[in-house]
């Protein structure tokens, strides 16, 4: 059994240990910034926004998104997420920006961190997104 005198010295030596590692270690502010992903990258679209590029969009969004946010794209969907509040995408406030591309990477990437709106990156092509994006423009655009 070990002596008193060695228990306290372990004792002290380890708390001197925390201490430094604690004055050492990023604050949680900071190591939860450590943790984020860098901003991506804001492509510009590359898909021109045709006739044809709407009817696409439209079908992919009528395939993947109407049921969140809704048939005119309001937000007032059928059947969204529990707990979640799905966009209003024809509405002139986009929280997440935007431009073309910040269109494009919300729908690709999904929004962080609770990922209420999906990433559909592998699971739709880069260029179904752009139609939508396309198609998202046109409707809002009609809405007014």
């Amino acid at each position: 059994m070990p002596s008193h005198k060695r228990v306290v010295t372990v004792l002290a030596a380890c708390c001197a240990a925390f201490v430094l590692l604690a004055a050492a270690a990023p604050s949680a502010s900071t190591a939860a910034e450590a943790v984020q992903e860098p901003a991506a990258e804001v492509p510009e679209n590359p898909i021109e926004a045709t006739e044809e590029s709407v009817r696409a969009g439209l079908r992919v969004y009528g395939r993947f998104c109407r049921s969140c946010h809704g048939v005119r794209g309001d937000g007032r969907g059928q059947n969204p997420s529990p707990g979640t509040r799905p966009a209003n995408l024809v509405d002139d406030e986009w929280v997440h920006g935007d431009s073309d591309g910040e269109i494009y990477n919300v729908i690709r990437q999904g929004v962080p961190p609770n990922y209420d709106m999906d990433a559909w990156e592998g699971r739709i092509t880069e260029d179904e997104i752009w139609h939508v994006v396309n198609f998202l423009r046109e409707l809002a655009a009609r809405s007014r």
